[in-house]
């Protein structure tokens, strides 16, 4: 097994679940899944529901599962107790062949600004999982948005024709990047950034074409530490818009306070064998929080 194969590996749900998991969305294509319109509509109801503190018009499965920062909650705590409103950026990550619908979403608890990480799970049309991570910008956040006021340049573009690839292949383009914080350098792990390829975390423009700081590092070749712990799922794969959306935690590398780690959704715009643009939101949780979804390879 290679390493890339070993950073998602190492993060796999356990095999009851797992088979449990694949009971309930067993069957492949067939008449009762959602297209693209319909899943993207899965994210809009989940969210206006949300924004009104109400998923009791949500059309939830028996047994909905739903996770908020990797905890086990019941549908309507956590965050569904205190947003007042829903903002105005959204990018969808709709993954048609595993009925995945995500998206990074922004929402307000009055005027905190909440960076969401959604992942719906649906089966039968129906929402049977739903995973989160939540993110609040506060006066003491290291990093504050300043590129969510409109859609992401290159993460919202179309995939140029003829420059789509196969979904195994985008999965292992993806994962160079994880690849590349393992070792401490993304060209010695050869990770495949495009020319103009960017990086957003948290919504601020951090490196790579187009950055409004003239100190911003190129993506390719910018420092970075060691994160030999990092692991890595797929959360969801658009072969249609050419993205991959990983989870990721980066591991205790006294950076992020005492037991502390980067648990993130980072999605990275991937075609013609290149990364064109990387979107993360991200937040600081216990080193050893598990994703505890499946990967959806």
């Amino acid at each position: 097994m290679n390493r890339l194969a070993r950073l998602v590996r190492r993060n796999s749900a356990p095999a009851a679940s797992a088979l449990i998991w694949a009971a309930l969305t067993a069957g492949g294509a067939g008449a009762a899944d959602c297209d693209r319109g319909c899943l993207q509509g899965m994210i809009t109801r989940y969210v206006d529901a949300l924004a009104s503190r109400d998923p009791s018009g949500l059309p939830l499965a028996p047994d909905v599962r739903f996770t908020e920062d990797s905890k086990e909650l019941k549908l309507g705590e956590g965050l569904w107790k205190t947003v007042t409103r829903k903002g105005d950026f959204r990018q969808d990550y709709i993954d048609l062949r595993k009925q995945i619908a995500a998206s990074h979403v922004v929402l307000f608890e009055q005027n905190t600004q909440v960076l969401y990480s959604l992942v719906l799970h649906v089966a039968d049309r129906k929402i049977a999982g739903v995973e989160t991570l939540v993110d609040r910008i506060t006066p003491d956040s290291r990093l504050k948005p300043d590129s969510l006021d409109k859609a992401l340049a290159a993460m919202s573009a179309p995939v140029p024709a003829g420059k789509r690839m196969p979904r195994a292949e985008m999965i292992r383009t993806a994962l160079q990047y994880p690849e590349g914080l393992r070792i401490g350098s993304f060209v010695e792990a050869k990770t495949p950034f495009a020319r103009e390829a960017y990086r957003i975390e948290n919504g601020s423009f951090m490196a790579g074409e187009g950055c409004p700081r003239a100190n911003c590092s190129d993506i390719l070749r910018q420092k970075i530490i060691l994160h030999p712990d990092v692991k890595a799922s797929v959360a969801a794969v658009d072969e249609e818009e050419g993205a991959v959306l990983l989870w990721m935690n980066f591991g205790d590398t006294n950076s992020y306070g005492p037991g502390n780690a980067l648990v993130t959704f980072e999605a990275f715009k991937v075609w013609g064998g290149e990364i064109h643009g990387v979107n993360a939101f991200f937040r600081t949780l216990p080193k050893d929080t598990p994703r505890g979804w499946p990967s959806s390879e």
